[in-house]
């Protein structure tokens, strides 16, 4: 199915008809009405779109997105440190999705390592992060062109320092931003599009948090770049919501760190699980960098400090990869009280895919008269 695109005439404006094809979007996302058109009255895919109702489940989603990103899916894995690297990275490219490898490490030869590694594991699209408030190294840019990569996300930083560069050099380039004020200043910039990241992800986050079902559509009705959602998605359901309120694509993180081909150690991924969605602390709420993360013990402590600072990363290793949750903080975001199984990265992918046919199908019985 070929999600249409807003036209530069009206996007941004709310809903309107692409005559050519009369289906109402709003932003990229079909309406009730629309729906019915692809779908038919009954909810199941029309002949026109896809020869079996089954291939509706498996049908490339075609936007902006993916035309950008020159994958099969729209949905990104975030750059999580330490974890986004080869292994979970090229499984969510092998699976049709655009696999990132984190920079915020600090780790460079270790990062060029992985990327090498890229290589021999997926013949698919990938792209690197440049998180720019911990890679303080100015050629990072030049390292991120070296590898080859064709898409990069930059984060933690002033859009400016290095959209100009990374595009001269033929990168499509989606910078992630908390607020309004920072959309627009990314897109004056230059850059290709945005990560709207919600409050509700895991991380590190602006103090001042804004929920997705608030961000995510302000920014839209701003700007024209297409826009990737993060914070809160897990699932179809969760990805047609982005959609309907303003992304073509969708980000994931905290359903990546469960996922079987993480790196971090099982107690990490049974935490996930065994999580409530009031399960996460938010560090620093008066003070920068603000983090969100597993509630624990020492997490628990650490919400009342006036401050928090990055040395409570210093044992990172023992929780990420030793199991020790008492170590350090475990970056989590609220969606962990969704999570209720470890899976395959594939199994994932295609589990959200399905769901987001599924869910935009049923939300078509709402377009009849």
């Amino acid at each position: 199915m070929r999600w249409l695109p807003p036209s530069a005439g009206w996007r941004g404006r709310g809903c309107a008809r692409w005559a050519e094809h009369r289906i109402e979007v709003i932003r990229g996302f079909p309406s009730a009405t629309g729906l019915l058109e692809c779908f038919g009255q009954d909810g199941q895919m029309t002949t026109s779109h896809t020869s079996a109702g089954s291939a509706a489940s498996t049908a490339p989603i075609v936007n902006r997105v993916t035309e950008l990103l020159g994958t099969r899916y729209p949905i990104v894995q975030a750059p999580m440190g330490w974890i986004a690297r080869s292994a979970l990275a090229s499984a969510v490219s092998n699976a049709g999705a655009m696999g990132i490898i984190e920079t915020s490490s600090g780790e460079l030869d270790v990062i060029r390592a992985e990327i090498a590694a890229m290589g021999d594991l997926t013949d698919q699209p990938f792209g690197v992060n440049i998180a720019q408030a911990f890679v303080r190294d100015p050629s990072i840019a030049d390292f991120v062109v070296d590898q080859g990569v064709r898409f990069v996300t930059t984060s933690a930083g002033d859009p400016t320092v290095y959209t100009e560069t990374l595009k001269d050099a033929g990168l499509t380039v989606f910078h992630v931003v908390p607020t309004l004020a920072g959309a627009l200043k990314a897109v004056a910039a230059g850059v290709d599009g945005l990560v709207v990241e919600g409050g509700e992800g895991g991380g590190f986050k602006n103090p001042r948090d804004v929920a997705s079902m608030v961000l995510l559509p302000l920014v839209a009705s701003r700007v024209e770049v297409p826009i990737i959602a993060a914070g809160g998605i897990v699932d179809g359901r969760s990805m047609a919501a982005a959609f309907a309120l303003g992304a073509e694509g969708v980000q994931l993180g905290t359903r990546m760190v469960s996922a079987v081909e993480s790196p971090v150690h099982d107690n990490w991924k049974r935490a996930v699980v065994d999580a409530a969605e009031t399960d996460t602390v938010f560090l620093n709420r008066h003070s920068r960098p603000g983090l969100r993360a597993l509630r624990t013990e020492l997490t628990e402590r650490l919400e009342r400090a006036d401050h928090v600072g990055m040395d409570v990363f210093g044992r990172v290793a023992d929780l990420y990869f030793g199991g020790d949750m008492e170590a350090s903080i475990a970056l989590c975001g609220q969606v962990a009280g969704r999570i209720d199984a470890v899976e395959p990265v594939d199994d994932i992918i295609a589990g959200i895919v399905a769901g987001f046919h599924d869910t935009i199908a049923g939300l078509a019985a709402y377009g009849q008269a």
